[in-house]
């Protein structure tokens, strides 16, 4: 089997990416790691993340084994390429989740054993596997469906617009003036089957839309702007409330990664509202993390 890894959603083609869906909804699982382990180097820290696909390799029959980069000296004591040739010798899967999407890329380099990114500056797959798995089970088929996102064009959107166009959504984003998508990054949405559509009026984004999803204006590592940030967002409206809600299609959810900051980025009444998907979402976590496993490990069906 050629060997795989999973940097970012569109790694995947759109029927692979379908595939990884359905074998997240496998029930029972096979346990192709059953007497195998999977290493998972944690530079950032991570709740969701940690709890979701140890448990995911567990369901599998295999051993997470979780480290904090300043246990492995991660560029320190050792490079990242050194670590990863390290890391296959022991494992079946290494997963990383890291300040610099060039760290994953570098350990890629090295691996014999797929590498998954779990999270770094620029993308967010895992994240995005879960929400699509989400999507699917309470929307149906996704082709023509419409997504939302009303903030900044961090990570957590790009991984998720790239899966939406792969899975045949559409696109909008609605961000202030200097946090929207790069016109790089709508081009790759565009090749890979999506239409998106960037704004700075969260309304014009959202109107119709069959799904509206945001995340925290300042992410981790970006402490140092949250002040700024927040002057920026809050000054030109960008809080999810039920007015913006109401601007979306009948029947519009809401999505959001976790943490929330609730009467920031997302009043208290949407994300603890009818409309609100986001701890069925967080569930999917480990289901999109076992599907991806099981898809990186040779499972068709």
């Amino acid at each position: 089997m050629t060997l795989r890894h999973l940097l970012e959603v569109d790694d995947l083609t759109a029927d692979e990416l379908a595939m990884v869906l359905d074998l997240a909804e496998v029930d029972p699982p096979a346990r192709p790691l059953e007497g195998r382990g999977v290493g998972l180097v944690f530079e950032k820290p991570s709740a969701r993340t940690r709890n979701a696909t140890e448990m995911a390799v567990v369901q599998l029959g295999g051993h997470p084994v979780s480290m904090r980069g300043e246990e492995v000296g991660l560029d320190g004591r050792e490079s990242a390429e050194d670590l990863a040739r390290i890391l296959s010798g022991y494992h079946a899967v290494i997963g990383a989740r890291v300040f610099a999407h060039a760290t994953v890329e570098r350990m890629t380099d090295t691996a014999s054993v797929p590498v998954v990114n779990l999270l770094s500056d620029t993308a967010h797959p895992t994240q995005a596997l879960a929400d699509l798995l989400t999507l699917r089970q309470h929307l149906g088929p996704l082709a023509g469906r419409q997504l939302a996102w009303v903030g900044d064009a961090n990570n957590v959107f790009r991984s998720l617009s790239l899966g939406a166009a792969l899975a045949g959504m559409g696109v909008r984003i609605a961000s202030p003036e200097g946090y929207g998508p790069g016109e790089e990054h709508l081009e790759r949405v565009r090749a890979r089957g999506g239409e998106v559509v960037a704004t700075t009026e969260p309304l014009e984004a959202v109107a119709g839309a069959d799904v509206v999803a945001t995340d925290v204006w300042a992410s981790m590592g970006q402490e140092d702007e949250a002040a700024a940030r927040r002057a920026d967002f809050a000054g030109a409206g960008f809080t999810v409330d039920q007015a913006l809600m109401a601007a979306a299609g009948p029947g519009a959810v809401f999505l959001h990664c976790l943490p929330a900051h609730r009467g920031e980025e997302v009043a208290a009444e949407v994300v603890d509202g009818p409309a609100s998907l986001v701890w069925v979402e967080a569930a999917n976590r480990m289901h999109a993390a076992r599907g991806l496993l099981l898809f990186l490990l040779g499972a068709t069906s």
